[in-house]
């Protein structure tokens, strides 16, 4: 892509965040670098840490959900979409904030085919530790496998690094949207059964922090477990797919 047309590409990349004042910094610095010049938002879930003043201090808007929850990563991101949509910028990027390898590639990768190739949405793709995304493993891929099998071949359909068009997250916007961690695979969910064009983008090696979090103790995110399945399940019933669990294998 010419410099020129990337300069003439209005993005936004958001950051839904909370309590990472350990890699905040780094994250927007490397965003900063894209080639598309992109605004800085912080969705912030109200962290009681340094997470706000250091994205104010690097010049990032911060936003802050309509209520307070947890969890609450889809309220965080929706209230941020409302917002930002205003503005009317060509594309929205959301980035996970606890990234500790973030390059400005990564932003022009999911970027460059929404602009370039005609995808309504590009979503990252990367290597993890072997022990990494239990959740992803055990309980979101299994079950697309059962419900939604024409997505079922998406690696990472809990990728909290997703770009689209803005009408894309306007559309979903009209939709009743979860308001924590079962955001990111209704997004998969929802921008598929309506028919756009979803791209999976490979990053490289993502290496982030809450994986420390929880490598010793999966347990850790049986919430995040639950709160996934329940949305894959409520989408299923929404899409006349519950009755798919009659042919799957026991």
């Amino acid at each position: 892509m010419s410099e020129n047309k990337a300069g003439k590409t209005k993005v936004t990349v958001v950051f839904p965040a909370k309590n990472e004042e350990s890699t905040i910094e780094g994250c927007i610095k490397a965003a900063k670098e894209s080639k598309y010049n992109p605004k800085i938002v912080v969705a912030d879930g109200f962290s009681g840490d340094n997470t706000r003043k250091i994205a104010e201090e690097l010049g990032a808007e911060i936003i802050l959900p309509e209520k307070r929850m947890h969890p609450g990563k889809g309220i965080a991101m929706v209230t941020a979409l409302k917002k930002i949509l205003a503005d009317k910028p060509d594309m929205i990027l959301f980035l996970d904030a606890d990234i500790r390898n973030l390059t400005a590639e990564w932003v022009d990768k999911l970027v460059d085919p929404v602009v370039e190739d005609g995808y309504d949405m590009a979503r990252g793709q990367y290597l993890r530790a072997p022990r990494d995304a239990p959740v992803t493993k055990l309980v979101a891929r299994p079950l697309l496998g059962t419900f939604f099998p024409e997505i079922s071949h998406f690696d990472q359909p809990l990728s909290g690094e997703v770009a689209a068009k803005s009408e894309v997250w306007a559309n979903l916007l009209n939709r009743n949207l979860p308001d924590g961690w079962g955001i990111d695979i209704w997004f998969l969910i929802e921008t598929a059964t309506l028919g756009y064009n979803i791209r999976e983008i490979f990053l490289g090696f993502k290496e982030h922090k809450s994986f420390s979090h929880y490598t010793e103790d999966v347990a850790k995110l049986s919430k995040m477990s639950e709160q996934v399945a329940l949305t894959i399940i409520k989408e299923a019933i929404k899409h006349h797919r519950i009755d798919n669990v009659e042919n799957a294998s026991v």
